[in-house]
């Protein structure tokens, strides 16, 4: 009686460590899965930060072209207004020339 209750305990010992092992290697096998799959999408990840970083950085550079046209822009607006003026006080003070003068 004892020696087959020794027996049964070690049949299901056995038992019990296969399945541990089988479920083991089950695990194994979907964390390697899925580790492989986060390397992926972490890869992924780093690539789109990097494209985003790349457009944020020409995005700057393009904010600062503008500014610098604008400003340039600026000064020919002021230029401009100068050169009008001094063409219609210029106009104004021959006007009275236009009488004299034939077409």
């Amino acid at each position: 009686m004892v020696l087959a209750s020794f027996l049964f305990g070690l049949v299901l010992v056995l038992a019990a460590t296969v399945y541990v092992c089988v479920r083991g290697v089950g695990l194994w096998r979907v964390a390697k899965a899925t580790g492989g799959q986060f390397t992926a999408e972490l890869e992924l990840f780093e690539e789109r930060s990097a494209r985003t970083e790349r457009l944020l950085a020409e995005a700057d550079a393009s904010s600062r072209n503008l500014q610098a046209a604008l400003e340039r822009l600026r000064v020919s607006q002021a230029r401009l207004q100068v050169l009008r003026t001094a063409l219609e006080r210029s106009q104004e003070r021959v006007r009275w020339l236009r009488v004299l003068l034939p077409l």
